[in-house]
Order: structure tokens, then sequence, then C-alpha cells
């Protein structure tokens, strides 16, 4: 099998080995549909409202986006500023680490009582799940450049400008992608984790309104479109990494 077939073929035959195993499950067991509805059972509320369940996906993805996007925005930049300064790094990550330690479901009724019923609080918590991941990712591959490296291009004269530009940002991309990819699915639990708090769209509301009616067939339909999202978004980010990063990809095992 070629890897391009196996990259495709496995990945449905493990969704497929899961989906059976869930399904055996509840006939087996006899399981009640409000307890655990089978995989039938999901689809056919999928079904029922599918109008519905996309609007509300659509709300927690834009929310998502604009989280993530402002997490990439802040955070690679600090990162930069990270690696410049000794004294920065040792300043910014007491409390970089202290902020990644709060539990992020104990901030989200803070932010509501601070902003709102909003989409605002969604999209702070979003980028509160997203930023230490991208930030930590992009200091940790500018600072694996190799130190030959950096002092060939001093040598050389060239600018501190030049040094990051032309060579720590390129040698760290690979490490940055990596913590792009973490901090996507991780940013889909944060809008879904402001949605249970003060909302009135979103999958995460869907999610808390069903379940309360015992709901659970559409509960779940809500969980598998989130799993949808964070699938695409997943592999949307390596399907660029693969086009930016070639080489890259060539070493990897």
């Amino acid at each position: 099998m070629s890897r391009r077939v196996a990259a495709v073929v496995l990945p449905m035959l493990g969704l497929l080995v899961v989906l059976a195993s869930w399904w055996l499950a509840t006939v087996v067991f006899a399981i009640e549909e409000f307890l655990l509805p089978s995989p039938g059972d999901v689809v056919a509320a999928f079904g029922e409202y599918p109008g519905y369940l996309l609007g509300q996906a659509w709300v927690t993805l834009l929310e998502t986006v604009q989280g993530f996007g402002l997490a990439v925005v802040v955070g690679i930049p600090l990162a930069l500023l990270i690696v410049s300064s000794t004294i920065l790094e040792r300043t910014i990550y007491p409390p970089l680490l202290a902020l990644n330690a709060v539990p992020k479901i104990a901030i989200a009724p803070i932010l509501v009582v601070w902003m709102g019923f909003g989409p605002a609080p969604k999209v702070l918590l979003v980028f509160l799940v997203c930023f230490f991941p991208v930030v930590i990712s992009t200091a940790s591959g500018m600072k694996s450049t190799p130190a030959e490296l950096v002092e060939l291009m001093r040598s050389l004269s060239c600018t501190r400008r030049q040094e990051y530009l032309k060579l720590r940002l390129p040698y760290a991309l690979p490490q940055v992608f990596v913590g792009l990819k973490t901090a996507i699915t991780l940013a889909v639990i944060g809008a879904v984790i402001a949605e249970f708090v003060g909302a009135s769209s979103g999958l995460g509301f869907v999610i808390v309104s069903s379940g309360a009616s015992a709901d659970t067939a559409l509960a779940f339909a809500a969980m598998g479109l989130l799993g949808v999202m964070s699938i695409v978004l997943f592999y949307g980010f390596a399907y660029v990494e693969r086009r930016l990063l070639p080489w890259a990809e060539a070493h990897r095992p």
C-alpha cells in the first residue's frame, strides 16, 4: 500500500472500527437510547435538524477561528521577544505558566461576568487555551537553532533581524506547526467550554440544552460535528505544513 493511500485508508478504517464497536455495544448490552444512542440514532437526529445543527456549528467555528487567530497574532511575536531577551524570558515565563495552569472552565463564568453573553468571552477563552502552546512551540523551535549556524550568520555580519527572519524562524517552522496543530484542536474544546456557560447558540449550547431534555442523540450529533470540525482544522494545517515545508516532511520518519 502506497503512503498516500495509507494516509486516507487507515484513518477511515480506524473510524469504521470505532463506529462498529459503538453500534455493537449498544446492541449486545441493549443500552437504552437516552443513555447511549447508536450511530444510527445519531445520524437520524442529524437528519431531523440538519440546518439547525450546521448553523450552531458555524457559530462555534467562528469563535474557534477568531480566538485561534488572535492567539497566533499575539503568541508568535511574543515568542520572538522571549527568545531575543533572557530578561524577558525570565520575566514572562512564570506568569505564562501560572495562566496556563488555571483551569479554563473556572475562568469561563468570570469572563461572562466581565464581558456579557456575546461572542467576546468565547473568543477570549479560545485565545487563552491556544496561546500557551503557540508561544512555547515557537520559542522552543527558535531556541533549537544550531549554535554553529547562528555563529556563522553573525560572522557574516548579518543583523539581528536577518538572523531571526532568515535562520531562526525558518528553522523553527516545523515546531511552530506542531504548536499550531495542537492549539487548533484545543481551540474547539475552548469554544465549547465557553458555550457551556451563558451561551444561547453554538454546539456547546446544543449539548447542554439537549442533555437537559435527555435528547442524547442530538447531543451526540453535536459532538460528532465537533469531531468533524477538529479533524478538518487539524488536517487543514497538516496540508498547509506539507505544502509550505516539504523538506520537513521528507525528514519525518
